[in-house]
């Protein structure tokens, strides 16, 4: 083992000897570069199951969320498509009612729009012309921006909007063009920040390198390539709060050019417009920032980052803070709901891991 991130290492090791998840893969680094990149386990529990690699692919789940929609949020505000405090009505008619006229496309990101974190809409719903209006029509669980409930329906709705003001029709025309689409949308962003795989809908040659997750009783089988999240499965794979799979290094080439927009290079947004973002809002109660979310002693990224960092977490497993005080960025990708979303071991081991990573980073 070698000496430097010797700690961070061996909690990984001890992960996957306690099966927290049979496959991780972690880097590291600052804007110039990785300081760290290892990968650990094999990609199931299975006797001669291939070993995880650098190159092997996980769905990010809702880092998702962070990565392409929010990225993809900011881009629009720097380029008039949208704004912040335009009210959600504007852009879906079906968005209609006294309880909620009041919603700002800031509240979505914000996860304050009174939404509910979830409901199961793929078991009688299928793409978005249903999911929209289905979406649109549920009440809300409380008084918009007296508190923030992490949502997927928030995050689904914004998806749609980003469709709509990337295609230049008419907000509540409802009609939008297919060539601009989310996946398109990051298609192409994704070719600008990493050549490294960083998509929705992967490919099927990416099968053999990309971490199972469950075996879905739903769909009755083992999920490999195809996105666990069953609500964006019924979106096609594509959707504001989940679908995107990619490598560690690619999440790794995003935090940089991350740093690098903070620092005052317009890469992924104008840094004045990144900064908006990674702000936490004045929600009572709230962590969060703008699809991000910022740290809090206890977050997954542990006691040590500074007061400042952001991340975020996705329900497979996987991780990405970014402490843009010190200039350090930590992916930890894993397939925790490998067999079973019942496991939940690794929500002990990422404070942990991130705390020894900065230790050491401190000693360098």
């Amino acid at each position: 083992m070698p000496e430097a991130f010797a700690r961070a290492a061996e909690i990984l090791l001890q992960g996957v000897l306690d099966r927290a998840f049979p496959a991780a893969s972690v880097e590291v680094g600052r804007m110039e570069g990785h300081l760290w990149r290892r990968s650990f386990g094999s990609l199931t529990y299975e006797p001669g199951a291939p070993e995880t690699t650098d190159g092997t692919v996980f769905d990010l789940a809702s880092l998702t969320k962070v990565i392409a929609t929010a990225t993809l949020a900011m881009r629009g505000v720097d380029g008039g498509l949208l704004t912040l405090e335009e009210p959600v009505r504007a852009w879906l008619p079906e968005w209609r009612g006294r309880d909620r006229e009041g919603v700002t496309i800031r509240d979505l990101l914000a996860h304050a729009s009174g939404l509910p974190a979830y409901l199961p809409f793929f078991r009688d719903h299928t793409g978005r012309v249903e999911f929209e209006p289905a979406i649109c029509h549920t009440p809300l669980e409380y008084s918009p921006r007296t508190q923030a409930v992490y949502s997927d329906l928030g995050f689904i709705l914004f998806g749609f909007i980003l469709d709509h003001a990337a295609s230049g029709e008419s907000r509540t025309s409802g009609r939008f063009d297919p060539a601009a689409t989310l996946a398109s949308q990051f298609r192409k962003l994704a070719a600008f920040i990493t050549p490294d795989p960083l998509t929705f809908s992967p490919s099927r040659p990416w099968r053999d390198r990309t971490a199972p997750t469950e075996h879905d009783q739903w769909r009755g089988r083992l999920l490999i390539g195809e996105v666990h999240d069953e609500n964006a499965w019924a979106l096609g794979g594509v959707a504001g709060h989940a679908g995107l799979f990619g490598t560690a290094s690619a999440v790794g080439t995003f935090a940089r050019a991350s740093l690098r927009t903070i620092a005052g290079e317009p890469l992924l947004a104008q840094p004045a417009t990144f900064r908006e973002f990674i702000r936490r809002t004045a929600v009572p109660g709230s962590s969060r920032a703008l699809g991000w979310d910022t740290m809090l002693p206890t977050s997954s990224c542990g006691t040590r980052m500074s007061a400042s960092a952001i991340g975020h977490t996705g329900f497979t497993g996987t991780s990405l803070w970014i402490d843009w005080e010190r200039e350090l960025y930590v992916v930890l990708l894993t397939n925790r709901v490998h067999p079973t979303r019942e496991n939940n071991r690794l929500r002990a081991i990422r404070p942990a891991f991130h705390d020894a990573v900065v230790e050491e980073v401190g000693r360098a």
